[in-house]
């Protein structure tokens, strides 16, 4: 069964930091594209960050502006793992935060992307 798992979400203070974890089942994450994407309450998901395939030679990450700076996308493809660094955290950073993937290449529409996982809260607040 194809999975993804979230895992690292919590509560911090503003200026915190986090580390937020999805690691996949049942395929290898090396031949996907796994975007990260937010929702907030009352408010539409939103994408924050993706790392295209690393079996590409172009491999790229990519970044919302409003957290480009703050977060660090990275990829461990032994542990079939990626992992999303968060540092310097604000109140408006918090939502439920969700790993997905498709084939090979970053998309900006979450419609295009086949996995997804249960999502992780995070909470932001002094």
């Amino acid at each position: 069964q194809l999975q993804l798992v979230e895992s690292g979400g919590g509560l911090v203070q503003p200026g915190g930091s986090l580390r937020l974890s999805c690691t996949a089942s049942g395929f290898t994450l090396e031949y996907y594209a796994i975007g990260w994407f937010r929702q907030a309450p009352g408010k539409e998901r939103e994408g924050v960050s993706c790392f295209s395939s690393t079996v590409s030679s172009d491999s790229s990450t990519t970044y919302a502006d409003s957290v480009r700076g703050r977060f660090t996308i990275s990829r461990d493809n032994a542990k079939n793992t990626v992992y999303l660094q968060m540092n310097s955290l604000q109140p408006d950073d918090t939502a439920v935060y969700y790993c997905a993937a498709r084939s090979y290449y970053c998309s900006k529409h979450e419609i295009e992307y086949d996995y997804w996982g249960q999502g992780t809260q995070v909470t932001v607040s002094s």
